[in-house]
């Protein structure tokens, strides 16, 4: 089977009611390239009825997100951004209707960032980075980026964030209220997967209602990221940058 055609995630069951969802493409860093997004997509859509906590981790240790895909980030244009492909991702995977759980160690970047922020609780590992590089590559993080960013850790830092690119190790994560916790390396999955058990144990109709209403009266900036990211994917800039 070539890189190509191998699948980009390994989804197990690991306990009742929890589900793993590891990416396994560490020869592009588990970039998001379209096939990662249209396996997500497809796993997502497998767990939406039966109640299921979802833990989102690497399958390679060190390693979580790095991004998005660049080479094919750079050939999109706005008929692409104004498709959503990443940002409506990360609206489903923050729809689903019971908690998500981020295990990161390793690059969280760009759209690994957001896709992990997309997440409803993340654990992390101290050497953990978490960044948003878009402005640099001559795009913005449009894909929840910039207003879960806001969300999570104030304007000010995010700010920092999103202007020069600033990079958060995992107990600066904590520290800035991006992470829940921060654990070692080999204590990360188990761990995550007892707060993911722990959290099974309530009711389930409970937790979904409680999703709902957490969710109620966010300041979302999506519609106008969309429209702006379709503007910046036209430019020569963005192509030279990348």
């Amino acid at each position: 089977m070539s890189t190509d055609d191998r699948h980009r995630l390994v989804v197990d069951e690991v306990a009742d009611h929890v589900v793993t969802i590891g990416f396994d493409h560490p020869e592009k860093r588990n970039a998001l390239d379209r096939a990662t997004v249209e396996e997500l997509d497809a796993a997502l859509r497998a767990h939406a009825r039966r109640p299921t906590i979802l833990v989102l981790h690497s399958t390679t240790p060190g390693m979580f997100v790095a991004g998005a895909d660049i080479a094919e980030l750079r050939d999109r244009d706005a008929d692409d951004a104004l498709m959503s492909i990443n940002a409506g991702l990360f609206e489903r995977l923050a729809a689903h209707r019971w908690p998500t759980i981020a295990a990161i160690d390793g690059y969280a970047l760009g759209g690994g960032c957001e896709l992990a922020m997309a997440c409803d609780l993340r654990l992390a590992t101290p050497g953990s980075t978490f960044a948003q590089p878009e402005l640099g590559l001559g795009i913005l993080a449009g894909a929840g980026g910039n207003w879960r960013l806001r969300e999570l850790v104030g304007l000010a830092t995010a700010r920092r964030m999103l202007y020069t690119g600033l990079r958060l190790d995992g107990e600066q994560a904590l520290d800035a209220g991006l992470v829940d916790e921060v654990v070692a390396p080999d204590e990360l999955l188990p761990r995550t997967l007892e707060l993911a058990g722990r959290i099974g144990r309530n009711s389930w109709r409970a937790l979904e209602l409680t999703k709902l209403a957490l969710a109620q009266h966010r300041s979302a900036t999506t519609s106008f990221d969309v429209a702006a990211q379709a503007l910046l994917f036209e430019s020569d800039d963005k192509r030279d940058r990348m």
